[in-house]
């Protein structure tokens, strides 16, 4: 059955009614999940592994049957672990049905139906009893609930429920531990990811400085954590100012709590300096005994540095303090990490929150509006001073005293370079109300209220009254949208170029004037894990679980390039970046696809992965802004990227990205911009270049 799906198109503007299949969110869900990415985790399976086989051979010990309940069983694979450790019997729960449905055919298809049941369904609606889902409690307790934060995807509340009415009273689990990690740090680079700087400006009457409003300095910022790959942070980018402190741990055998709760560590500050930015991780210990670990610290922290497993799944999580807190050297502080069923956050205390018994802070909402529209990264690219400086300098090139502006990006700052610049009148278009009421508080700090026209509404709509008869003499943009994943569906900014044609002047300049869309083929160092069949896992046959992304990928969407920050994902390029497409913001959007045919030699041995695509903004003929790549690539391919932008990356299908190396190759591509959808379409195939009798 089809079934109409309402869609707001990024590039275009306009809702789009589409014809989808009913398992469209579905096949979204598993071509953009991690599966792969955890199948590929050996050392997780390993240590999982380890402690099942120690787990139930402990309850056998006691003379028990070991029934085992697997919550989040995803493929099976920790349940056929079990049975082949000696389990008696597994129970294991998944709510995705798409998911339950393959783990009932891997499961049968490896020979464990008679020792495994699939229950699909959530773990808090099991039934007990003889006509229930479970005909007894379970004495084992196997999950792999976990996110980047611990407890981000409900493992407290999973927990409590699976004591309180599934398993045995101190049962075995795996894993046994998991102990939460922090360290505090100063660092301008993360700092920067959450609060707005003051930005220098210098003009002809000297310089002037854009101050971020005093809400949003006193702002505790947005509640969500930001997960990163923190081994990709330049140790050079932070200060040390705390040990590795053990903040909090929860026993998994035993009955959980999912109500909030604080605990605190004291420590004397390593080095003076200023508070601002807590790094934190996880370890989980399979066995009661704490000798099968599984760590997510950065090598900065771990025990084996050199046997550091890659993962995308778990990662290390990046906290702000509410507001900077100076911290002396060798004098005493507390470090306070608070959670509630979902969430962490920290504060700072100088005296024992048990001694003054004052009110815990709540979990920080950002009341400031710039954390509802800025995400971490675009707070980074609107504090870069050096890209902040490139736009000044086009600015200088094109503005006019007479220059009427029009500025039309989300919450950007160019209305008040170009009006501290010199422009004659400057109009910004703010289509969302968090957006108008942010650049209103910026205005008011910087005495700009009256100085510079805040229009809410969508630029398409803008009538010639609310530009107060005036023509338009210069169109801006940087261009950012917040509703923008991939890097072309900025190329909003030509739409709106185009809607508000009527309102240019003669002559009227636009900026950037053009824009060029970019690719070069990498091979990644791990990033590939994310999109490369399993086939076998510790001894299991999991190929159904291939076929069934391999099945999802083949929609539409999902045969699209996906946004990666890759910065956080090294890769080197076996290519040179070539420019494919073109479009010129100076003229309106044309009627007729615009299309590119061609092919890239690779110049580096290496495995062709994927190909990345990027923009870059052409703000004059001598100014170019790159989304991408910052930087021609070294002898060995290196890639410096944008460390504020998603690049796109299309994921080659046609290799085994393991494979051993081959000969030259060459990638044939072809690309479509397609003007009344505002989509681009890609293939890229990837073959030889020298012959086979060769």
């Amino acid at each position: 059955m089809k079934v109409f799906c309402g869609r707001a198109n990024p590039t275009t503007g306009s809702m789009e009614w589409l014809e989808e299949d009913e398992h469209y969110d579905y096949h979204q869900e598993i071509a953009r999940s991690s599966y792969a990415d955890m199948l590929h985790d050996k050392d997780r399976n390993i240590k999982y592994y380890q402690g099942i086989r120690a787990a139930v051979s402990r309850v056998k010990d006691r003379g028990q049957k070991a029934l085992v309940l697997d919550i989040g069983t995803g493929t099976g694979l920790l349940s056929m672990m079990a049975v082949t450790a000696g389990a008696d019997f597994c129970y294991a729960i998944e709510v995705f049905k798409p998911m339950a449905d393959a783990a009932v055919k891997i499961v049968e298809k490896n020979g464990f139906s008679d020792k495994i049941k699939i229950i699909n369904k959530h773990s808090t609606e099991v039934t007990m009893g003889p006509d229930g889902d479970m005909p007894c409690r379970a004495n084992i307790l196997i999950t792999e609930l976990f996110d980047t934060e611990l407890i981000g995807e409900g493992a407290l509340p999973s927990y409590e429920h699976a004591h309180r009415h599934l398993v045995q009273e101190n049962c075995e689990a795996v894993p046994h531990r998991a102990t939460v990690y922090a360290q505090l740090v100063e660092s301008r680079r993360m700092w920067s990811w959450n609060k707005l700087f003051p930005i220098p400006v210098h003009t002809s009457c000297g310089e002037q400085v854009i101050v971020p409003p005093l809400e949003l300095e006193r702002c505790p910022g947005a509640p969500s954590v930001y997960d990163i790959q923190l081994n990709q942070v330049s140790s050079a980018d932070f200060t040390v100012l705390s040990d590795v402190l053990p903040m909090f741990s929860v026993d998994f055998s035993k009955q959980v709590s999912s109500s909030a709760a604080c605990h605190s560590r004291q420590f004397e500050p390593l080095a003076s300096g200023r508070a601002q930015v807590v790094l934190s991780w996880w370890d989980i210990e399979m066995d009661p005994e704490g000798k099968i670990k599984c760590s997510m610290a950065p090598f900065w922290a771990h025990s084996d540095p050199e046997e550091l497993q890659w993962r995308d799944h778990w990662m290390q999580c990046v906290y702000f303090l509410p507001q900077e807190e100076p911290v002396v050297q060798g004098s005493s502080i507390y470090l306070v990490a608070h959670h509630d069923d979902y969430c962490v956050w920290y504060s700072l205390q100088r005296t024992s929150p048990e001694k003054d018994r004052r009110v815990y802070p709540a979990r920080p909402v950002c009341d400031c509006q710039a954390h509802l529209l800025w995400n971490r990264p675009r707070f980074g690219e609107i504090n870069d001073q050096d890209r902040t400086d490139q736009y000044i300098q086009a600015l200088r090139t094109v503005l006019k005293p007479d220059s009427v502006c029009l500025c039309v990006s989300d919450g950007s700052l160019l209305s008040l370079l170009a009006h501290h610049l010199g422009a004659e009148q400057v109009f910004t278009v703010e289509s969302s109300a968090a957006s108008h009421r942010l650049m209103k508080k910026i205005f008011k700090a910087n005495h700009l209220e009256d100085k510079i026209n805040i229009i809410e509404k969508r630029p398409e709509l803008l009538t010639s009254a609310d530009l107060e008869g005036k023509k338009i003499s210069l169109l801006l943009g940087e261009p950012f949208f917040t509703t923008s994943l991939l890097p072309w569906h900025n190329l909003y900014f030509w739409y709106v170029r185009t809607a508000v044609d009527q309102h240019l002047g003669p002559g009227a300049v636009v900026m950037p004037q053009t824009a060029s869309l970019h690719t070069v083929v990498v091979e990644f160092r791990d990033l590939w894990r994310i999109r490369s069949p399993c086939g076998d896992c510790e001894g299991f046959d999991v190929h159904i679980m291939d076929d069934m992304i391999k099945r999802a990928l083949d929609f539409r969407e999902s045969k699209e390039a996906e946004p990666h920050p890759l910065w956080e994902y090294p890769c080197r390029c076996l290519s040179e970046p070539q420019q494919i497409l073109t479009f010129d913001f100076r003229q309106p959007v044309p009627p007729h696809l615009i299309h590119a045919e061609g092919s890239i030699e690779l110049r580096r041995p290496g495995r062709s992965h994927g190909a990345v695509l990027w923009m870059e903004y052409h703000l004059t003929p001598d100014s170019t802004v790159s989304t991408g790549l910052l930087k021609s690539a070294e002898d060995k391919g290196d890639c410096c990227w944008n460390p504020h932008c998603k690049q796109a990356v299309y994921f080659f299908t046609t290799a085994d990205p393991r494979a051993p190396l081959g000969g030259p190759q060459t990638v044939s591509y072809t690309v479509d911009f397609h003007p009344h959808t505002g989509d681009i379409t890609m293939d890229f195939s990837l073959s030889d270049t020298l012959d086979d009798g060769q």
